[in-house]
């Protein structure tokens, strides 16, 4: 079984994803760790860490989940844009 993370690596990854608004993924590659990982950090971990931290991530979170499919139309525009002008 995994080691629990430490507090002050928790807090890193939360503040990093709050400064930056980014995505758990961008997060993820940032530290170079996976997605589960990120997210576990964030969702799993963080509130045991610092429970103000953590409400400001889940607020960031629940975002993210809400603009997820205009992100993801957006970035199929962009590709059948690019193929569509090569050829």
């Amino acid at each position: 079984m995994q080691q629990k993370p430490s507090p002050e690596i928790i807090r890193l990854v939360a503040v990093f994803f709050l400064s930056n608004k980014s995505t758990v993924r961008e997060t993820a590659n940032f530290f170079g760790i996976s997605k589960s990982t990120a997210h576990n950090y964030l969702h799993k971990y963080l509130i045991t860490v610092d429970k103000d931290l953590f409400k400001q991530v889940k607020n960031l979170l629940n975002t993210n989940f809400e603009v997820k499919h205009i992100r993801g139309g957006n970035a199929t525009k962009i590709k059948y844009e690019k193929q569509k002008g090569g050829n």
